[in-house]
């Protein structure tokens, strides 16, 4: 009868086993793998090796296909076990998925394994999605667990700031490298636009600024419409920084601003009755105050701004004063000199980008979803539903972070060089808003909207960040509830549940012991369905739309620097004097620093990954997951076709949460 698999034309095969070995370096292994099938009467077959001759098998990516012979009338497949035994210079092997499909009636039965394979044998089920408490093999998933707390251990690498892995695992590591090359990129990029000439001179004028973009570096959308104030309210609402705004129900103390200044603006309303109206909105960057720069010269803003729903429905920006004390600031207009009113509003979005660099895209999307990622991998089994839910929502993300902050965010990097806070500045703001942000108010969007005041498509319109991204959070939210009320059919599920239990625990509790991740639903225990619905949608939702709204604006928004300065030189206005072009020009930084700006900014506009649940790596196999991916798959054409239609009639198109454009994880 032989051990091995069935040659071809010499036996006829009763079974065919396919192997789909991983996609990504070091996947591949030169050992001998074997495999035991057990039929649904728990009866194994014999010790089977897999093994075509002739041909180089398991390698990366590959997928091979053995038939089996002389196991006749053996019944349905239930359950294999596999191993490998570790010959070779290259013995460790990743596997994806493996088959079996019975010959005489074709019947398929999927294991997606989705691990290393050592020489120890790892039996798994069907589908391969079990609660703990029903895994009939309690022992080796409690020590695969603990293989991964060991590959996942994490620390505080910046005090202050969200938990991060210690070391990147392996596993994590990018399929291709070079496809994540920052510096390579920017290389290539540089060459490919056909820019030369750039020096550290200053730039003559504001046109001999905009001349510049070229082929791969086109001319941003923040270079046409940078000066209208239209322009400059719909970057509160739809620019890369979307979740500052709040309506305005009282004018804060120390904001100098009087119905004298403003009445004009507001169409003869006076500032209470503009707020009776729900028509006033502002935002008060107070926490900006004494922020310690790398550059310690470097003062940044900490602005307060009024902004304006004008009859024709448009937000408008109606005053700001660029630091919290009204004493020592003026509160500029818009009818105050045209450079003048400009410098002001540039000063404040120099604030606005440096929060949305620190906060609304570094920490509140790469680093907090990093803490809850190594949390799932030390907490939750590989074989549990919840892991197979979020697992595609974490692809890259650890291996980019590693990578950001070792070239972007390293000490004389970019964010050193081109960004006015610098890396001292950029944790300081984490730092600051960490210790308050919640994930069921600033993580979970409907409860983010209604804290802002900003739901109400009729007092604030034109909020087409609020009204795409209400669509997809309510869409994942329905996927992420198919899932789990299916699995968690009774209560006791819950309560049993060890390991969910534990994740939660683990994610709550302060560090160093935990992530001390604040607003996590029944504050690190849950009880019911809708605990867990509202806070695995939340994730799912940061890692995906949240994360798409704060990224892939960027090259738009920063390209063009008086647009949205990443870093201005000199001080911000403090009197209404008539400025000049001149002055606007002075403090904008040389010709290589915007052209770093430009390269690095357009890098991170790029989409990495496949849009939203066009899952580069499937996880789910169950009859559960994949009933929900393909209901997920047909409410998201639905929303497309929805913003596909806002966009065309929108003044100006907002493509940035169209489902297709959204990127299932953080992987740039």
């Amino acid at each position: 009868m032989g051990n091995s698999c069935a040659s071809a034309g010499v036996l006829p095969s009763d079974y065919v086993v396919n192997v789909r070995t991983g996609d990504f370096k070091g996947a591949g292994t030169n050992a001998n793998v074997y495999i035991h099938l057990y039929n649904d009467r728990n009866e194994a077959s014999r010790k089977l090796k897999l093994d075509n001759k002739f041909k180089d098998d398991f390698e990366r990516g590959q997928l091979d296909r053995f038939p089996i012979s002389n196991l006749v009338d053996f019944g349905s497949i239930a359950r294999i076990e596999l191993w490998q035994d570790g010959a070779g210079l290259k013995s460790d092997w990743h596997v994806d998925l493996i088959e079996v499909i019975e010959s005489k009636n074709k019947k398929k039965v999927v294991f997606p394994v989705q691990r290393w394979i050592t020489d120890k044998p790892i039996v798994l089920n069907e589908f391969d999605c079990s609660l703990p408490q029903d895994d009939p093999r309690p022992e080796q998933r409690k020590e695969e667990l603990n293989r991964k707390k060991a590959a996942y251990e994490f620390e505080c690498k910046v005090e202050g700031l969200p938990a991060q892995v210690k070391v990147c695992p392996y596993d994590e590591q990018f399929s291709d490298d070079y496809k994540w090359d920052i510096l390579t990129k920017k290389t290539q990029l540089l060459l490919q636009s056909k820019i030369t000439n750039i020096t550290t001179s200053k730039w003559k004028s504001l046109d001999d600024l905009t001349n510049v973009y070229q082929n791969n570096l086109p001319r941003p959308a923040g270079a046409d419409k940078w000066k209208s104030d239209e322009s400059f309210g719909m970057q509160r609402l739809n620019g890369c920084n979307p979740t500052m705004i709040r309506r305005c129900d009282a004018i804060p103390e120390n904001f100098g601003v009087t119905n004298e200044m403003v009445e004009p603006i507001l169409k003869n309303l006076t500032i209470e009755e503009a707020i009776s109206q729900k028509r006033l909105y502002i935002t008060n960057y107070s926490f900006l105050e004494n922020l310690k720069c790398t550059n310690e010269n470097t003062k940044i803003c900490c602005p307060i701004a009024l902004f304006f729903v004008n009859d024709d429905k448009i937000l408008m920006p109606v005053a700001i004063q660029l630091n919290q004390d009204k004493n020592s600031n003026p509160v500029f207009l818009p009818t105050d000199p045209e450079y003048t009113w400009m410098l002001a509003k540039m000063f404040y979005n120099l604030a606005d980008a440096s929060i949305h660099q620190s906060c609304t895209h570094l920490g509140f999307t790469h680093l907090v979803m990093e803490s809850v990622a190594v949390a799932t991998h030390r907490n939750l089994s590989p074989s549990h539903p919840v892991f197979r839910l979020l697992a595609p929502h974490f692809l890259f993300l650890m291996a980019i972070n590693d990578r950001a902050l070792a070239k972007l965010v390293a000490p004389g990097g970019w964010v050193d060089k081109c960004m006015g806070i610098g890396r001292t500045g950029l944790f300081g703001i984490i730092k600051r808003l960490w210790a308050d942000w919640r994930l069921d108010v600033q993580g979970t969007l409907p409860k983010d909207l209604e804290d802002r005041g900003v739901a109400d498509p009729e007092s604030l319109p034109n909020y087409h960040y609020r009204d795409d991204a209400i669509l997809l959070y309510d869409t994942l939210k329905k996927y992420v509830t198919r899932i789990v009320e299916a699995h968690y059919d009774d209560p006791e599920k819950i309560s049993n549940d060890f390991e969910l239990q534990s994740w939660a625990k683990e994610l709550t509790t302060p560090v160093p012991e935990g992530f001390g991740i604040k607003g996590v639903a029944g504050d690190g225990q849950f009880s019911s369905t809708d605990e867990i619905i509202v806070t695995l949608t939340a994730i799912v939702f940061i890692s995906s739309v949240g994360h798409a709204a704060s990224n892939f604006a960027q090259y738009d928004e920063y390209a063009f620097p008086p647009n949205y300065p990443a870093m201005l030189h000199g001080d911000a206005p403090t009197t209404k004097d008539a400025l000049t072009e001149s002055d606007i020009l002075s403090r904008l930084s040389d010709k290589a620093t915007t052209l770093d700006v430009m390269v690095v900014t357009k890098i991170l506009s790029d989409r990495g990954t496949n849009g939203l649940a066009d899952f580069e790596v499937q996880y789910q196999y169950d009859v559960i997951g994949l009933h929900a991916v393909d209901e997920l798959k047909k409410d998201l054409k639905e929303i497309g076709d929805i913003i596909s239609e806002r966009n065309k009639t929108r003044t100006t198109p907002y493509p940035y949460l169209h489902p297709s454009e959204v990127p299932n994880s953080i992987s740039i």
